[in-house]
């Protein structure tokens, strides 16, 4: 075969094909010179709307700046009884809220600002910024100046009486004896109400941790006035013989760890209280609270 001859008619064109790659070749060089030096952009239309906006804009990025930032306004407080969003506020760590914390719960109190500081471990800097706002009881203040003419101690006199607490059963509180303790409202008690109503009574006052809303510190109150005195009252769940429905109706359970409960008892004949770690997913972290509701 020859290949020269093959390739060379390739090459070989008629007088009109000629004439259609001439044509070809000067339009694509004229257009590549018009696209360098013709300028094919288009007249900005809103040129004067654009300007207003970018006045505007200045405006707006200039009053941005002379908006005065927002800053905790501290009053005076007793230093004793901060709460761990007070504390964060004042610039105080985790650590040093938590020292405070549990200095308060031996009993005791601060009695001065260097005595805050040994406690907390807080920065002299930090001291210094908010000391000036510390509010200690009167008698406090004349202990520290020294005044003796007008305090009297009278927890040395015979007829000082401390106020006996009273420990009230959770399960027959009324609203009203729930907003005696320091840190209930009217929200809160409704709700350590309803959940009463939600189980029937209280088996436990570990079960105030389930009510939303109420704080560690709120709690450990609550355990100081009320507790459960009496046999909670209550319809327990017979686990061996309930259906899905009615153990979905306990508040501890719902469908998913009801269904495994039924599918266990069907593998495993009747449950025991020592098989209930064995049901996948049981709340295993409140099993001595929810064994007070369920019948073997």
């Amino acid at each position: 075969m020859d290949y020269k001859a093959t390739i060379k008619s390739y090459f070989n064109f008629t007088k009109s094909q000629r004439l259609g790659l001439v044509l070809l070749l000067t339009l694509i060089v004229v257009f590549q010179i018009a696209f360098y030096f013709i300028d094919f952009s288009q007249p900005e239309k809103n040129a004067s709307e654009k300007q207003q906006w970018l006045a505007l804009q200045s405006e707006i990025d200039s009053l941005k700046q002379n908006v005065p930032t927002s800053s905790y306004k501290i009053y005076p407080f007793n230093p004793n009884f901060i709460t761990d969003f007070k504390g964060y506020k004042l610039g105080m760590t985790v650590e040093q809220i938590d020292r405070l914390l549990a200095f308060r719960k031996q009993g005791k109190f601060a009695n001065s600002p260097k005595e805050f500081q040994q406690v907390t471990g807080i920065s002299d800097s930090l001291l210094n910024a908010i000391s000036p706002y510390f509010k200690f009881p009167d008698w406090v203040n004349k202990k520290n100046s020294g005044a003796k003419s007008n305090w009297v101690d009278y927890s040395k006199t015979n007829y000082y009486k401390k106020e006996k607490v009273v420990i009230l059963d959770i399960n027959s509180a009324t609203k009203e004896d729930l907003m005696k303790v320091y840190g209930i409202g009217d929200g809160l008690s409704e709700r350590i109400l309803k959940q009463k109503e939600v189980f029937g009574e209280f088996v436990s006052m570990e079960q105030m941790s389930d009510v939303w809303g109420l704080s560690p510190e709120v709690i450990e109150k609550l355990n100081q006035s009320f507790k459960i005195i009496n046999n909670p009252k209550i319809k327990k769940v017979n686990i061996n013989n309930a259906s899905i429905k009615e153990l979905g109706q306990f508040p501890y359970f719902r469908y998913p760890i009801s269904k495994n409960i039924v599918t266990y008892r069907s593998m495993n004949g009747d449950i025991k209280i020592e098989d209930l770690t064995k049901i996948k997913d049981f709340p295993v972290d409140k099993i001595k609270i929810i064994a007070l509701y369920l019948e073997f």
